[in-house]
């Protein structure tokens, strides 16, 4: 805590109060926005990690099938196989505000790229059932694959802006508020030094005065007895 360099005048000190007003105001928004960012990060922590247990299972189910159908299978006949997509997915990404923060929400867009083409790009004679298992589970899975980097992101988001908010907040907490407090009361306490001593020096002035005009009254009585 610190005072201020700045002269300890009236005026400086009404926007000085003003500054604190503000300050004070400031600090109670972030810190309710902190809060509320901290409630719905630990929200999205509880909800992203039992989605990505659930993905991981999912995930791992997928990779035993196509092990098992790599087993079974020529590595070469496995990758002309799955080489061809019948599917052209992409990505649209918008967004979503969540106090302050722009979250991307995800959602697939697939087109086919024949109109009878099937949900498995090859034929049915050189592969097996195992294959089109794991082809069954990992597009299952794509759509929860996709939730979850939305909330992981989401997630990263929010931890900067609350790290940023925090910031910011403990700034004005442990800086700027009490320097402004600080500085307020050096101004008001050199304004009331300044107002005593122009109020004693009033109070002098007064004194050697009315002294003046006790001895100009002694000095008329005096003349007035001699004539």
């Amino acid at each position: 805590m610190a005072v201020l360099n700045v002269n300890p005048t009236r005026m400086n000190l009404s926007l000085l109060k003003d500054k604190l007003e503000t300050s004070t105001r400031g600090h109670k928004l972030l810190k309710d926005k902190q809060d509320e960012l901290m409630r719905q990060f630990i929200n999205l922590i509880k909800e992203n990690k039992k989605l990505r247990l659930e993905v991981e299972e999912k995930l791992q189910e997928s990779f035993k099938s196509f092990l098992m159908a790599s087993a079974t299978m020529s590595p070469q006949v496995l990758e002309e196989a799955i080489s061809l997509p019948t599917m052209n997915t992409m990505v649209d990404i918008k967004k979503k505000n969540i106090m302050s923060v722009d979250v991307p929400e995800m959602e697939f867009k697939t087109e086919r790229t024949t109109d009878n083409a099937s949900n498995y790009p090859y034929g049915y004679a050189t592969t097996n059932s195992d294959l089109d298992l794991a082809i069954d589970e990992l597009t299952e899975v794509m759509e929860e694959l996709l939730t979850l980097t939305q909330k992981e992101k989401a997630s990263q988001l929010l931890a900067d802006e609350i790290e940023k908010t925090r910031r910011r907040v403990n700034a004005l907490e442990y800086k700027t508020i009490p320097d402004l407090k600080d500085t307020v009361k050096y101004i008001r306490s050199k304004l009331d030094e300044s107002e005593r001593a122009n109020i004693t020096r009033l109070m002098k002035v007064k004194d050697i005065i009315s002294k003046d005009e006790m001895k100009m009254e002694k000095s008329d009585r005096i003349n007035k007895e001699l004539v």
